[in-house]
């Protein structure tokens, strides 16, 4: 018969971070990188993130600082909207934005014949212009494509870009466009993120204490 390790409830969480640093064998990253990494590979099981999560200098202490300064953080997907912890990211201040499903926003994108993240992206460059915004990208890379012209243009002013969409066509591509941008960026290379990768990297850094 299997053995189970017995675990109480609320410890859960606690033993799967000592797992996942024991497997990560000696492997570290400076803080908050590290609590970044670990909560990826927590969500996804996934210890690819360990290699392939990308981050611009700073980036990281940059976005926990924005978010403990009231900053926004504007998603291209109602499920990443829902995953991120609003309750504490109001304590600071900050809200959450996605448009995705707005009816302007639906309409916008049928008359020009473009994507409905695309317009959120365009949405979302407003916010970035009125105060410190965070833009996390859980699926679309049209939306990750828009917002590197927006910050070309002037148009956008991110104080983070968590770029994670998730797929196949022009996924690899739109991540390489945005790592080019002289901007902060957490960006998992490659194929893999998704809107619940997005989440874990903007709750990583509400949570992070240090």
């Amino acid at each position: 018969m299997m053995a189970f390790e017995i675990v109480r409830p609320e410890e859960i969480e606690k033993r799967s971070m000592e797992i996942i640093t024991s497997e990560l064998g000696g492997r570290t990253w400076p803080e908050p990188e590290f609590s970044i990494v670990r909560r990826c590979i927590h969500t996804s099981a996934d210890f690819d993130y360990a290699d392939n999560l990308v981050f611009s200098p700073g980036a990281a202490r940059i976005g926990v600082d924005a978010i403990r300064s009231g900053a926004d953080i504007v998603t291209d997907t109602k499920m990443a909207a829902a995953g991120i912890n609003k309750k504490k990211l109001s304590a600071y201040g900050g809200s959450v934005h996605c448009y995705i499903s707005d009816d302007d926003v639906m309409a916008e994108a049928k008359e020009r014949g473009c994507t409905r993240a695309t317009v959120c992206m365009e949405r979302g460059a407003e916010v970035s212009l009125r105060k410190p915004a965070i833009f996390a990208i859980g699926n679309a890379p049209t939306a990750l494509i828009r917002l590197a012209e927006l910050i070309d243009s002037g148009e956008a002013r991110p104080a983070l870009v968590v770029g994670a969409p998730v797929g196949f066509v022009n996924v690899v591509e739109s991540k390489e466009i945005m790592m080019e941008r002289d901007v902060p960026f957490i960006i998992p290379k490659g194929r893999k993120g998704g809107s619940n990768i997005a989440a874990t990297i903007c709750n990583a850094m509400i949570y992070y204490r240090g």
